[in-house]
């Protein structure tokens, strides 16, 4: 059980974790550094601070959230996460820097574009339209549209940290007080519903204005049957490129709309990913022995010696080896969506002059630690390796070199046969082995249909012919069938089924 400071040393919040001071305030009403009731409790925290725990870099704003959840612990529900507070910290960074409505003319050229690249990608793809609804957001409707999948990919994440925190609390606390921590454990999981609710609300409003579609980062974020284009972002991304407008807004409608096919023309692909942070989330477990050995090991009354314990990743989950296997699986099937789009995309954009540099400006884009990666490190403990994106793609490049169109498209027809971890390492070698595969296939398909087709065909055109015989043979000298029962024609004859004929 770690030690309390003194209570009468002064604290200046140097060298403590801003989510410490903050659970202190939200549980204790006292806050960090003291100071007088009704003022800003977070004045005296480090932006930097802040911003690294995922929380708002201004203490002003930070203190505004503080009285949202104030006001709010009451009615933020029993989940993991408290999405109220989550929703209104997610607009409020939104609109942060303008959030406009968007222009009519925007909307429509956005709505052109998207069916334009609709038609372009017919000829490239074996996977149908998605039928889609076209639409252009502002970063708010962004937001607000996005908000049901985020919920989907961080509540079990928050609801794995809860419990494994709750029983780490737990297991630490002496026998004394333990039946006291255990009452608590509700308040402890509401005030971490909070917090994390405010993390998640921040790192959504920042990525607001960042994406420049529905499917951006590579998750299917959108409604199914919604394609979008964030007018402000597309033009905020297209600055400085020396590209037209509209060739950039046609490139990234190009993008959407395939993200939206994938998706779309194989439902399982969004439950896939899904289930994969689930399972990530359900590995979670709190090494309560480091955190142990590292409070024995701190003077709590050194604030260097607190920093440095704190920013050891000693709070931080330990990933099992299920959560592994689970994060790898993750950066695998996403790399294969990218690397698909990226390839299809790539070849149906062949009329843009500026096609090539667009491509290479969205990889490097990707590679550098884009919003994918950041977000979901931050919110749900996931780190993607973009490089694995250009192994991705040579990989589809390699299979339609060698199946065409169609066969590219039918890996993703079924988990079973979407390429793993080792195809991307060997992307020509794959396209051989699933050659192999499928002529394998062919063979035991032929040999079945010669079997049902041929040898039980013939076994039962055999007994239909031996049965006919057989009748024929029983029958009576006009040569009629016999009958199958006794011959009510001929009283007294006592034997079924001769039917009064030839002795056999």
């Amino acid at each position: 059980m770690s030690q309390t400071p003194p209570p009468g040393r002064p604290d200046d919040g140097e060298g403590r974790n801003p989510l410490e001071d903050l659970l202190r305030q939200l549980m204790g009403g006292m806050p960090p550094g003291g100071g007088p009731a009704g003022a800003n409790p977070f004045a005296g925290l480090d932006p930097a601070a802040l911003q690294a725990a995922g929380l708002p870099g201004d203490p002003a704003a930070l203190g505004r959230m503080m009285a949202q959840v104030q006001q709010m612990m009451a009615g933020g529900g029993d989940g993991p996460v408290n999405w109220d507070l989550a929703h209104q910290v997610a607009r409020q960074r939104a609109v942060a820097d303008g959030d406009p409505s968007v222009p009519d003319a925007a909307r429509r050229s956005a709505a052109e574009a998207l069916r334009l690249a609709d038609l372009w990608l017919d000829e490239r793809t074996a996977l149908g339209s998605a039928g889609a609804t076209s639409a252009a957001w502002s970063r708010s409707e962004w937001v607000e549209a996005t908000l049901p999948v985020w919920k989907q990919l961080a509540e079990p994440v928050a609801r794995s940290v809860g419990e494994a925190m709750a029983t780490a609390m737990a297991e630490q606390a002496p026998p004394e007080m333990r039946a006291m921590v255990s009452a608590a454990s509700g308040v402890v999981r509401s005030v971490g519903g909070a917090v994390f609710g405010m993390q998640v609300g921040q790192a959504i409003g920042e990525l607001a204005g960042e994406v420049v579609s529905g499917t951006d980062i590579g998750l299917p974020l959108a409604p199914e049957g919604t394609t979008a284009l964030l007018p402000a972002n597309v033009d905020a991304f297209a600055e400085g490129l020396e590209v037209p407008l509209e060739e950039v807004r046609l490139y990234l409608a190009l993008r959407e709309c395939a993200h939206a096919r994938l998706f779309t023309q194989r439902p399982w692909l969004r439950a896939h990913v899904l289930g994969i942070v689930e399972a990530f989330a359900a590995g979670i477990r709190i090494d309560t022995e480091r955190i142990e050995e590292a409070v024995r090991s701190v003077d709590p009354t050194d604030p260097e010696a607190l920093q440095q314990a704190l920013g050891s990743g000693m709070l931080e989950p330990e990933r099992t080896l299920e959560q592994e296997a689970a994060l790898g699986r993750l950066e695998t099937v996403l790399a294969l969506v990218e690397g698909w789009v990226d390839h299809v995309v790539d070849s149906a954009a062949a009329p843009l002059p500026s096609a090539a540099a667009l491509r290479e400006v969205v990889r490097r884009r990707r590679a550098s630690g884009g919003p994918a990666e950041h977000t979901l490190s931050s919110l749900v403990g996931l780190e993607l390796r973009p490089r694995r994106l250009r192994d991705a793609a040579a990989l589809w490049a390699a299979v339609e070199a060698a199946e065409g169109v169609e066969g590219r498209d039918a890996a993703w027809s079924h988990p079973d046969l979407v390429p793993g971890a080792e195809d991307l390492d060997d992307p020509a070698g794959y396209a051989g082995r699933r050659s192999r595969a499928d002529e394998q296939a062919s063979d035991v398909d032929a040999a079945l249909a010669q079997l049902l087709d041929g040898g039980l065909g013939e076994a039962r055109h055999e007994r239909s012919a031996g049965e006919r015989t057989a009748r024929r043979d029983e029958g009576g000298q006009d040569g009629e069938p016999a009958d199958d029962g006794p011959d009510d024609d001929q009283p007294g004859d006592d034997e079924p089924g001769d039917g009064g004929g030839a002795p056999r």
